[in-house]
């Protein structure tokens, strides 16, 4: 595996490393070295080495460094010689982090250079802003105008592209839909050219529809449709060469889209957040008994469930983790029950 030494003046890598695995989780052959006001270059060189020495390989390196010609780059650059399979990128920014994280992740034979080149093109993408208008005009030209793949609005209906049938590479439930998580780990790993959120109460909420179609990372266009909708594009050959990943609210829209006639065989279950009347089955996941019942009948349609919220998470046991919804759902309904007796 290739380790990853982040690097810069002043506590900037520390950040960036922590939202990094706030994101992926704990990473192994993952440091994060910083400059402080009062050392010098061999204090940084040192901690470099003392990063590198912790790596169970050290034969693949990257250096993600902060500024071109600044302390932590050139020690790091001194540090390259005689490596030649090592590497350094600077201009450290969180989307570079997440990209070189994500092709780590995604191929374990990739190497430092490999990485190296694969992350300079998110790192840039990931400097937007808002209003657009206030992007250098050669930026925005350069701006891709469609992804490919996704049918335009002028191509007849009935047309046939590829084989006439969506791609539905993942399908999650997920309350926060397209956040961090989703865009940095499942998206990566997964390779859709379009998000698709499934909801009917997201539909009609023109700031949520926005807000998530601004988060789609660069290469991925994000919908958001009712329910019915979805079955009409499951069903559209001008759909045959889109590869979608469908996002769910809850499990209940999620059990609907599949009564509907939407072929969906595995459900990721990656969040359910609390609110009044549920239980924590475990740290990510609240239900109430209409979601445990849920779980329950998708089961007894043969649907299968990958519980985690990163590709890297090992996936926990539905099973007891309903089981123990269950129990603690049963228990708060008697504590009710007894409120009530006691209130006569």
């Amino acid at each position: 595996m290739v380790g990853i030494v982040l690097a810069s003046h002043g506590g900037f890598a520390d950040g960036i490393a922590e939202s990094a695995q706030m994101l992926f989780g704990p990473q192994d052959n993952f440091a994060h070295v910083i400059l402080k006001p009062s050392e010098g270059p061999d204090d940084i060189k040192g901690k470099m080495n003392e990063a590198i020495a912790s790596f169970a390989d050290q034969e693949e390196v990257l250096f993600l460094v902060d500024l071109w010609g600044g302390t932590p780059f050139n020690q790091a650059n001194g540090l390259l010689d005689g490596h030649d399979k090592w590497a350094i990128v600077s201009g450290l920014n969180l989307p570079m982090v997440v990209e070189a994280l994500s092709q780590r992740m995604i191929n374990d034979k990739a190497t430092a250079q490999d990485i190296a080149t694969a992350i300079i093109k998110p790192a840039r993408d990931g400097i937007k802003t808002k209003p657009e208008s206030l992007m250098p005009a050669e930026e925005k030209a350069a701006a891709p105008a469609a992804v490919a793949g996704a049918p335009k609005e002028a191509i007849p209906k009935g047309t046939v592209l590829g084989d006439g049938h969506i791609k539905i590479v993942g399908a999650r439930i997920d309350s926060r839909l397209l956040h961090g998580q989703v865009a940095t780990g499942w998206i990566p790993a997964l390779h859709p050219d379009r998000v698709i959120v499934v909801s009917d109460k997201v539909a009609k909420d023109d700031l949520r529809k926005s807000m998530i179609r601004e988060a789609a990372p660069a290469g991925t266009v994000a919908h958001v449709v009712p329910l019915k909708k979805m079955k009409e594009i499951s069903e559209d050959p001008r759909f045959g060469t889109t590869r979608a990943f469908l996002l769910f609210e809850n499990p209940e829209d999620a059990l609907q889209t599949i009564k509907n006639g939407v072929d969906i065989k595995t459900l990721n279950v990656g969040s359910m957040s609390y609110s009044k009347g549920k239980v924590n089955a475990n740290n990510v996941l609240s239900m109430d008994q209409t979601d445990v019942d849920t779980f329950r009948e998708l089961e007894k349609m043969g649907i299968k469930f990958d519980v985690r919220k990163v590709p890297s998470d090992t996936p926990e046991n539905m099973d007891s983790i309903l089981k123990k919804a269950q129990s603690l759902l049963d228990e708060q309904k008697k504590k009710a029950q007894s409120l009530i007796d006691e209130q006569k």
